[in-house]
């Protein structure tokens, strides 16, 4: 077996996704652009270092403005039930989705949801004293908008505006973030709106729990250092993390130069950095947020128009807002919630200690797959798993939360100081659709996750996804079916013809799935019938040439390599470089084999070879079939599956079964079976 230069892997791993808001079931880019690669991830490691060593823990974000917003709404068009009822239903829908995609969490819960909903409570209470105690909190005033005609103070999805953010695009900023992950003051949001009334919002203070991000500026600086060259984190959370580690900074038009000249003496020590280039704007950087937000008010007194710039806030905390994890009382302040941010960054460890306290039923119940995931873990501690030296948390996100989970986290993980290490964050650009960013409250509506399974097969969906590359930039999932942009004029009628009705354009979504229903299936068939037809369906007790099993070795420890770089896309090519390679292989030696019945054992000792290791190279991807090429073999799935077994032939697994290979008899493949099936709707 090859030992030299392979990576190594923690002996305990929990892989986490991010959490999709309790407001809405799931669409494509949540289950293509997170949950699926996690899931990849996590089976991989389950094979790798055994089931019983990974966690694999994500649930809804249950609380928060926009589930209040959410049912609000739902509540006007009629819905009856509670707001605990409404969340429990969407929850239940994420859950499906995730099932019908073959994703298998090991725990599926909810923060407000029981069994994980006291967990998490008595968890946020326990790290908000413990920051507290740390001198880490601070109790600042602050503005929140207020509908004076509504007679309300107005959560921070109940008022839209423009996001101050210069350079951002987002085309929606709430209260303090935009829909691209940026944070300002509400007092910076420009053009505020309220949602309930449609009128323009009063400021005023309310009193909430800040930490002191910009205490951290030094360790987050180190940290993202030392991110730099590590090849497990991807540039996209190295560039975006430097982004908001730049000093405080605000930025005028350079058409009111003369007016800030006027007023610069009122400002704090500052320094004035010219445009460059193009530039329409100069900036002004200041020591320190202080002196950036006293000048903001020498600003705003002058009637000067600027702009902040991105650096390190304090981070809030608590909120004002009635649906959220009841804060602690501390320093004689009490009744607030909460804020939906912080507590959904240490909500994977409230999920983690919850499923290490599951009884087997209660198991069966909480995960999406029940049956693809063990019942029992090692390490009855949730320290065991997100403290201990030899284990290690992914945390799978999406572009847009990488200033939570790599800036916000990492500051607070150092300031519990309960030996938090800080997760590996994976982090992909956005799934595109149709070349735009889509989003469920946006201009482009993507399509649900449910409604793409009435069109391909989940096995070929997650390996298109997988392929995208999404950690190295954001690209467009193209579905044909959805497709309505016009392909050209019928030469006859003159009508336009839709993408979607051109039978003619090839579906860039089934690019990937043409290994599975074609090279996959046809190396798979070729043994089974070969070994039904020349071996009376038992395997060849021929040993596979050398050069078959160095091209396994190969293959096998190409892939591993990329699968401890995170780099899902080269893992599956070399997948699909290696299936390709075997079945010429196969046509080769079979044709050559002719009428010689030692040739064609030979031929087919190759061919269960090679099959033996695409199977474990692509059930990460490809779980459903791949079991069922296990199943057809009659090999444990502990033994095929394992890497433990990673560089050993069907028959060494035949052997350490305790089978002679003259007595194994291979599961009778009928006619015209596949292991990969297209979809229905793919036969028309």
């Amino acid at each position: 077996m090859p030992t030299a230069n392979r990576p190594s892997f923690p002996a305990r791993a929990v892989v986490t996704a991010g959490m999709p808001y309790g407001n809405k079931g799931l669409h494509f880019g949540h289950i293509g652009g997170v949950f699926v690669p996690a899931d990849f991830f996590a089976r991989f490691l389950r094979d790798r270092i055994g089931a019983e060593n990974v966690l694999f823990v994500s649930g809804t974000d249950c609380y928060g403005s926009p589930i209040m917003e959410g049912f609000r709404k739902k509540a006007e068009d009629g819905y009856e039930g509670t707001i605990t009822d409404y969340v429990a239903a969407n929850h239940e829908a994420q859950k499906a989705a995730l099932a019908s995609y073959e994703v298998a969490l090991d725990f599926y819960g909810g923060s407000g949801l029981a069994p994980a909903r006291d967990v998490h409570a008595a968890m946020s209470d326990a790290v908000i004293r413990r920051l507290h105690e740390a001198g880490t909190l601070k109790l600042r005033e602050t503005l929140q908008f207020y509908d004076v005609e509504a007679g309300q103070f107005l959560n921070g999805r109940q008022v839209q505006g423009f996001c101050p953010v210069p350079g951002c695009k987002s085309e929606k900023a709430y209260a303090d973030e935009c829909d691209l992950g940026h944070q300002f003051e509400p007092a910076d949001l420009v053009r505020p709106v309220s949602q309930v009334t449609g009128t323009v919002p009063e400021l005023r203070p309310v009193a909430n729990w800040y930490f002191d991000l910009p205490g951290f500026q030094d360790y987050l600086e180190g940290l993202d250092d030392d991110w730099e060259t590590d090849d497990q984190v991807r540039d996209v959370v190295v560039k975006t993390v430097r982004e908001s580690l730049v000093p405080p900074a605000i930025y005028l038009k350079c058409d009111l130069r003369g007016e800030f000249d006027a007023v610069a003496t009122e400002l704090p020590p500052h320094t004035v950095h010219e445009p460059q280039g193009r530039q329409q704007s100069f900036s002004v950087e200041f020591a320190d947020w202080e002196a950036r937000d006293r000048a903001r008010e020498v600003l705003d007194g002058a009637g000067l128009r600027f702009r902040t710039g991105k650096c390190l806030l304090p981070f809030r905390i608590t909120g004002n807002i009635d649906w959220g994890v009841p804060a602690p009382a501390m320093d004689g302040v009490d009744g607030l919630t909460v804020w939906c941010w912080p507590e959904s960054l240490w909500a994977p460890i409230s999920f983690t200690e919850t499923v290490l306290g599951e009884t087997p039923e209660e198991h069966a119940a909480n995960a999406t797959l029940p049956g693809a995931v063990p019942d029992t873990h090692a390490g009855a501690d949730w320290r065991d798993w997100w403290c201990a030296d030899d284990a290690q948390v992914f945390q799978f996100i999406g572009q847009d939360n990488i200033y939570f989970y790599c800036v916000a986290q990492p500051a607070i993980w150092k300031a519990l100081g309960w030996g938090l290490f800080q997760d590996t964050p994976v982090a992909n650009y956005h799934i595109l659709f149709m070349n735009k960013k889509a989003s469920s409250s946006g201009a482009v509506k993507p399509p649900m996750a449910a409604e793409l399974l009435d069109f391909y097969t989940p096995e070929q969906l997650r390996c298109h996804w997988l392929s995208l590359g999404l950690g190295a930039k954001a690209v467009s999932f193209a579905p044909k079916p959805f497709d309505t942009s016009v392909s050209h004029r019928d030469k006859k009628s003159g009508e336009e013809v839709l993408v979607k009705d051109d039978p003619r354009v090839v579906d860039p979504a089934l690019k990937e799935s043409a290994f599975l229903t074609n090279i996959f299936n046809r190396l798979a068939r070729s043994c089974f019938y070969g070994a039904q037809r020349h071996l009376d369906g038992h395997l060849p007790e021929v040993a596979p040439a050398e050069e078959c099993v160095a091209a396994c070795d190969e293959a096998t420890l190409a892939f591993e390599e990329a699968m401890h770089g995170l780099d899902f896309t080269r893992a599956l090519s070399v997948a699909d470089a290696f299936g390709r390679e075997a079945n010429r292989r196969w046509d080769a030696a079979s044709k050559a084999a002719k009428d010689d019945e030692d040739a064609y054992a030979a031929a087919l000792a190759d061919a269960f070879r090679s099959l033996r290791t695409l199977t474990l190279l692509m059930h990460p991807a490809a779980p459903t079939g791949c079991e069922k090429v296990r199943e057809h073999l009659a090999i444990p799935a502990d033994l095929l599956f394992s890497w433990d077994h990673a560089f050993e032939g069907v028959t060494e697994l035949v052997g350490a079964m305790g089978e002679a290979v003259a007595d194994h008899r291979l599961v009778e493949l009928p006619p015209r079976t596949d292991f990969f099936e297209k979809h229905p709707s793919q036969y028309r």
